[in-house]
């Protein structure tokens, strides 16, 4: 019989159709039965405006491309960065930043890790905090004010797209956008209704207005931050 496959290259091409088919099918078949591939977690929300601002302005300034945000399933990459990525992290992304390379360190859980004075200095003249640093400057941020007139559109097209924004946020963006950028005020309370966990102040040093430099770090401060680890434990893929 194997020399049957091996010498008769249609046999032999019908037997490897036939092992992929079910290979393919094995795969597929068992998704079919399943209401999501992504699993339950407790704590996911949508981007606040603010931070969804500062995502803006990382994908374009091609951030993704020098830092990864995801933290694969391996013992040496949990150790360094924390519990590995969760599809459920990555659920509002639209594109995900998950990279390919890191020049510069994984950010999937850099939120809360260092302080807003940090990552303006950081942000602004990296080698001021991490001399070995080879990535460029961005202190035209701090000079440049957030331009967010379109906000509460922009919070509507994802919600076409399935991002569940609701009336009620759509309506508030440009005002959340603000209370979170501004520090805290009289709406802050209504902010922290709307986005749990959201980090409210002032990111850039400057309070009287909000900047991109703003925007950016407080979408950093809340990278990794929404999941609770300590009541949701997923199992390891390494042991």
């Amino acid at each position: 019989m194997q020399n049957k496959f091996e010498t008769n290259i249609i046999l032999l091409a019908i037997g490897i159709l036939i092992t992929i088919s079910i290979g393919g099918l094995v795969q597929m078949v068992p998704l079919y039965t399943m209401d999501s591939t992504i699993e339950k977690v407790d704590g996911m929300r949508p981007y606040s405006p603010l931070e969804l601002a500062g995502r803006n302005i990382y994908v374009r300034e091609g951030c993704y491309l020098c830092h990864s945000q995801m933290i694969r399933p391996f013992r040496d990459e949990s150790e360094r960065y924390g519990n590995y990525s969760l599809a459920a992290e990555s659920m509002y992304d639209k594109p995900f930043q998950w990279g390919s390379k890191r020049t510069g360190p994984d950010l999937a859980r850099v939120g809360g890790k260092y302080s807003n004075d940090w990552h303006v200095a950081h942000l602004i003249n990296p080698r001021s905090v991490v001399p070995e640093s080879i990535m460029p400057g961005y202190s035209f941020m701090a000079k440049t004010e957030l331009s967010f007139d379109d906000i509460a559109d922009h919070l509507k097209t994802l919600a076409a797209l399935g991002v569940p924004y609701s009336d009620e946020q759509i309506a508030n963006a440009a005002k959340d956008l603000k209370t979170q950028g501004n520090g805290e005020n009289g709406d802050a309370d209504e902010l922290k209704q709307r986005y749990p966990k959201v980090v409210i102040g002032d990111f850039d040093g400057d309070p009287s207005r909000v900047t991109e430099l703003d925007a950016l770090i407080a979408y950093l401060q809340m990278l990794g931050t929404l999941v609770d680890f300590t009541s949701f434990k997923p199992e390891m893929a390494y042991r």
